[in-house]
């Protein structure tokens, strides 16, 4: 039950405000001590729904203190029966924990700011604000705002309630509002906020109190009381109208009576006969009124002090209620909802005490029958409260066991809880099991036990039982098995004459249990045929006379077993053969040779009989290939897939089972084709013909030969095609209309009055041969003083027979002399012809070749010079090494350089002007490019490397130039200059070494003396003096300075000799006198233009490095001609490097291009050529 809640106080102590034209009449608010006692400390506070404050602590024996403004000073009896009257029922605090400055109630685990209370008039505008904090929230929380305890806001929203939400994405914090616009006096009242987040929850309570506006107090109060209708404008805004039946909206005559006289006079049992009487719906709206009206009230003087409007105890608690009298002779008399309370001399239930002026009762052991109103009654005058008991949770005291039984026994399932006579629950599988009066479940109980009975146990009980109470739940599982089933006598195998009578018995333990009967897995009832019958422990199947169907597995299954009995009976019958069914006369079956027989013979016996087919001696088996006997359950069979005349003979059949054995035999001739013949020849080809013979088939069939088919195909082809549709009587023919260059074959068909032969075997292939056409496009490839290569391509028809290679002749021009260049055919398409004189002119021809003979020639057209062309050399320098090519210590070095020219180019290398050594560089060369290798590279592989290609007086050379880096050196001298404060100076000088790159940047580390482990106190720095600073005062450092190029780091550090003493006080430090360094310089070139080649289309740069201070200007020139405002040239400059973006260059782009800086200290020029190629067309 939830705590009661003062709905009409607002937190600060205000009054809620009443309507306009309610009347003021002054009302004393009397000031009541409340004393409650805690219950034991051993029993658990009940939870409740809605969220309270915190409990007191445990073993607590303080009386809490509390000032509550009451209405008036008496409430009658009916009005404190029903606790809705007074109270509100909603998420706000109890009064009795309104005014406790000492507990205050844990921090909100969502709110960081939560609604407040507010007051405003009739018309007017007010927010409410929650704000929620997100940052270990994953999602956004949801919240929900109520009026009073279950009005829902959400589906209220509309023009005088708005509901808005926001996220500052910057502090991480949710933002909800309740908007109410233009407030009326229904909006007053007790409001929550509430929210929720996974398994968090929290939740605020706040007033609304509208006070109404200076009006005339003559109004009707029965209108003023009636609820909007839901077709009126406010209709299901704030109040409860939306959910009462809609009604037709009436006009209400006016009172002739003043209602508010009658409520006056009137007790307070007395208002809701009023408010029916009058037709006023809004009894809550009409008892906040008239609170607030300035009633005037008779003054108690029987009371110094009354009664607290309301309590509250634990179950099982104790509550006393003490009142001051002002004339202690009086006498009082306490109440129970009317009923008076006697002392009892044996029963400690009430307890009434007498203190001076004070008057005591206390209730013991309090139960739920203990909430109820009291009053008391001294005189003429009373006092009334109501006392609200709150329900500890029932808790599992003792839990319930597991139990595992069988069948048609007795469970019993107990559970132990923690109160006499508390509701329980009992489920099985989660769902509550039935106990009504036919059910199989009872349920017992006797104090704090309770018992879930089952009488006789069942397999279907086999499951988990649980019991609920309202503070906990105890659960537990139950199996339930069959009884072990005991087999005194088995089934047992039967063997049965068809026709005779079949019994099968079997005997079990327990007797009591039926069972079924299965055949083959099929359920037996019991029939005319069949008999089943069962005494006790006994059971019986009975057959008078067996039939074939009866064979079978026989098995008995117990009702509610998994186990079973079997048994299998056979029926047996003697075997027999039934030949009269075949009509074959003598039995003799006759079949063309090449078909299939297949000979069925019905049988019968039971069980089915063995057959065994026999052809003299053979015994023929089912798993046979072309000859298998195969055997069913009422016949068998002779099956030749492919009959020949070797299974001409008599086959005997013996059949045999368990009851005898019989036999048969069966006659077979077979009459076949004739053999093929031999493989015919072919003795003479044409153009498109041939001539074949063959000799007659050795074996005709028994039949004479008719005639021959003759058959032909290509030899690349599986088809073969009839030339002869009318028999051939001859053994010669001549196929005609072959296709010339394609190889056949021909084959022969013997024809009887059976059947046609197979196919002899093919001829040879034989081929019609034709030459093929000419060689096409022949060319000349290269020329050289003695001698002249060849092309061609192959001739564009070759034919059946194929190609076999070419012939090459050449004749001296003027002569009809062709000499043959080849003694054998070559297959290639290219061909040089040596061994010419030079200067000569000559003709060349080509012939193709195949097994037909040779083509015509192809002869070139003109005469070939004997003389080689001079082809100036030129070197390709690739573009990756026109600049520097740079690799590092180990690295494998492997440079191809083009070139070209005729004859072949004479390649020289010169490395720094000196010849190259080939231990150190491994230089290969080819006809039209030459490679620098180096398997490991070494510092000492580094400079210009200089090709140099000659033919015969032309030149040309190239420069590439190596770079092989390595790691540098340690720095040179680290010396501590000084130390002052917490700061150390160092100095030292580059490294002899530099591993043939720049130096990049140094890496300072510091170590104290103590540990000497190194930390890093700058990486990359590029000066070689540094300040360290923020060292700790006492300590003692060394330092050290690692040098680093492109490559990498120094190997090693180079270390102070010394160490610097960081002093903790004293520390004084000079300052030196430094004297400004000049930076000041005219312009120069540290990375000048390099001579580059560019392709016609694609973008070119060329680009240098320049130094100066003051920073130079910067003028790029073609041809000496400066380069201004020209959209084809793009110039950068950035941190001193200078480039020159040509876009799309053309031919004409091509020429020196310089670069000019220039300050006021001096100017500076570089140049280099550009040349740009254009890429060969297609």
């Amino acid at each position: 039950m939830p705590e009661p809640a003062k709905k009409d106080e607002m937190p600060n102590g205000e009054k809620e405000s009443v309507a306009p034209d309610s009347i003021e009449v002054p009302m004393p608010t009397p000031e009541i001590s409340l004393e409650v006692s805690p219950p034991p400390a051993d029993k658990d506070d009940a939870t409740n729904n809605t969220p309270s404050p915190p409990p007191p602590p445990e073993g607590a024996n303080t009386v809490k203190k509390l000032s509550i403004d009451l209405p008036n000073d008496s409430v009658p009896v009916s009005a404190m029966g029903r606790k809705d009257s007074v109270w509100s029922l909603g998420e706000g605090m109890a009064p009795e924990d309104l005014d406790k400055p000492i507990d205050t109630p844990p921090l909100s685990s969502l709110l960081i700011e939560k609604p407040q209370s507010g007051s405003i008039h009739v018309g007017e505008d007010i927010t409410f604000v929650a704000k929620v904090e997100a940052k270990d929230l994953l999602r956004k929380p949801t919240i929900k705002w109520f009026k009073g305890k279950w009005m829902d806001l959400a589906s209220k929203t509309g023009k005088h309630l708005q509901l808005k939400e926001s996220f500052d994405r910057h502090s991480k914090i949710h933002t909800f509002e309740m908007y109410i616009i233009k407030a009326k006096e229904n909006y007053a009242g007790n409001y929550r906020c509430e929210v929720t987040y996974k398994d968090k929850f929290d939740s605020c309570s706040f007033d609304l109190e509208v006070k109404e506006l200076e009006q005339s107090q003559n109004v009707d109060i029965r209108s003023a009381f009636k609820r909007s209708s839901e077709g009126q404008d406010d209709a299901g805004e704030l109040d409860f109208s939306g959910l009462l039946k809609h009604r037709e909206h009436k006009q209400e005559e006016v009172p002739e009576v003043d209602v508010w006289e009658i409520l006056k006079m009137a007790r307070p049992d007395e208002y809701e006969k009023i408010a029916f009487e009058y037709g006023i719906t809004d009894l809550r709206g009409l008892l906040r009124r008239l609170k607030k009206t300035k009633k005037e009230e008779k003054k108690c003087e029987a009371f110094a002090k009354k009664l607290d409007p309301a309590y509250q105890a634990d179950k099982g608690g104790k509550i006393r209620f003490v009142v001051d009298l002002a004339d202690p002779t009086l006498d009082v008399k306490w109440y129970k909802n009317g009923q008076e309370i006697r002392p009892t001399p044996n029963q400690r239930k009430y307890i009434f005490e007498h203190k001076g002026t004070q008057r005591i009762m206390i209730i013991n052991n309090c139960s739920l029958n203990d909430d109820a109103a009291y009053s008391v009654s001294a005189g003429e005058d009373k006092c009334t409260t109501e006392l609200f008991v709150k329900e500890l949770p029932v808790k599992v005291t003792k839990g319930i066991e597991p139990i595992k039984t069988t069948v048609n026994e007795r469970i019993e399932l107990e559970c132990e809880v923690s109160e006499e006579g508390a509701q329980v629950k009992w489920c099985k599988n989660g769902v509550e099991v039935p106990t009504g009066p036919r059910s199989r479940y009872r349920v017992k109980s006797e104090g704090t036990k309770h018992w879930l009975i089952i009488d006789d146990a069942s397999k279907e009980d086999t499951g988990t039982f649980s019991l609920m109470a309202s503070g906990g739940t105890s659960e537990a599982k139950v199996q339930v098995d069959l009884k072990p089933l005991k087999i005194i006598q088995d089934l047992q195998d039967t063997t049965v004459l068809l026709g005779q009578p079949l019994k099968l018995h079997c005997e079990i333990f327990p007797g009591n249990v039926p069972g079924r009967w299965y055949r083959n897995g099929q359920l037996i009832q019991s029939s005319d045929h069949i008999n089943i019958l069962q005494r006790a422990k006994n059971h019986r199947l009975e057959i008078a006379s067996a039939t074939i169907h009866d064979a079978g597995d026989y098995t008995f299954v117990p009702e509610g077993y998994t186990q079973s009995l079997c048994a299998k009976v056979h029926i047996i019958d003697p075997p027999r053969v039934h030949l009269d069914s075949l009509n074959f006369p003598d039995n003799t079956v006759t079949i063309v040779a090449g078909n299939k027989l297949r000979v069925e013979i019905p049988i019968s016996g039971e069980p089915a009989p063995r057959v065994v087919w026999m052809k003299g001696e053979r015994v023929i088996l089912e798993s046979g290939n072309r000859v298998r006997a195969e055997t069913f359950s009422d016949q068998t069979s002779l099956t030749i897939d492919i009959t020949e005349r070797e299974d001409t003979g008599n086959y005997n059949i013996v059949l045999q089972n368990e009851a005898g054995e019989a036999t048969a035999s069966i006659k077979v001739k077979v009459v076949d084709i004739p053999d093929p013949p031999e493989a015919p020849l072919v003795p003479e080809i044409g153009g498109d013909w041939c001539s074949m013979t063959w000799e007659p088939p050795i074996y005709d069939g028994a039949s004479p030969i008719l005639g021959y088919f003759i058959e032909r195909k290509k030899k690349q082809s599986s088809r073969w095609m009839r030339l002869n549709f009318d028999l051939n009587k001859e053994t010669t023919f001549e196929p005609k209309k072959m296709i010339e260059g394609v190889p056949y074959e021909v084959r022969v068909f013997a024809v009887n009055a059976i059947g046609v032969s197979k196919p002899s075997e093919p001829s040879k292939a034989f081929v019609p041969l034709a030459v093929t056409s000419e060689p096409t496009m022949l060319v000349v490839d290269d020329v050289t003083d003695t001698t002249v290569t060849m092309k061609w391509r192959p001739p564009d028809t070759i034919g059946a027979a194929g190609l076999d290679g070419y012939l090459v002749e050449y004749s001296i021009e003027g002569t009809d002399d062709w000499k043959v260049t080849n003694t054998e055919l070559t297959e290639k398409t290219k061909y040089t012809i040596t061994g010419l004189p030079t200067e000569a002119k000559i003709l060349v021809r080509v012939r193709a070749i195949n097994a037909a003979g040779a083509s015509l020639p192809r002869t070139l057209q003109h005469s070939i010079l004997v003389k080689e062309v001079i082809e100036p050399p030129k070197i390709r320098i690739p573009r990756h090494l026109k600049q520097t090519f740079i690799r590092k210590v180990g690295e494998a070095v492997n440079l191809v350089i083009p070139f070209m020219g005729k004859p072949r180019p004479k390649v020289s290398w010169l490395k720094d002007n000196e010849a190259v050594d080939p231990t150190q560089v491994s230089i290969r060369n080819t006809d039209c490019d030459s490679i620098i290798f180096i398997r490991k590279a070494e510092r000492k592989h580094s400079g210009q490397y200089n090709m140099k290609v000659e033919v015969e007086k032309h030149m040309d050379t190239a420069v590439v130039d190596i770079q092989i880096v390595d790691l540098p050196g340690p720095p040179q001298c680290v010396k501590i200059e000084e130390v002052w404060g917490e700061n150390v100076a160092l100095d030292w000088t580059p490294p002899k070494d530099n591993g043939n790159a720049a130096i990049t940047g140094y890496t300072i580390q510091k170590a104290d003396k103590k540990t000497m482990e190194w930390y890093t106190c700058l990486e990359h720095y590029h000066r070689t003096c540094i300040t360290i600073t923020e060292l700790v005062v006492g300590n003692e450092y060394y330092f050290r300075v690692y040098s680093e190029n492109m490559v990498g780091l120094s190997e090693c550090a180079t270390q102070t000799k010394d160490s610097a003493l960081i002093v903790k006080e004293g520390m004084h430090m000079k300052n030196p006198e430094y004297i400004d360094h000049d930076f000041t310089e005219p312009p120069k070139f540290t990375q000048p233009l390099v001579n580059t080649f560019a392709i016609a289309g694609y973008n070119a740069t060329l680009h240098c490095s320049v130094r100066a201070n003051p920073r130079p200007k910067v003028i790029w020139m073609k041809n000496k001609i400066a380069i201004i405002d020209d959209p084809r040239y793009r110039m950068f400059s950035n941190q001193g490097v200078c480039t020159l973006e040509i876009r799309k260059p053309s031919p004409y782009d091509g020429g020196m291009y310089s670069c000019k800086a220039i300050n006021d200290l001096g100017e500076a020029l570089v140049e280099c050529k550009l040349e740009i190629k254009v890429p060969p067309q297609e």
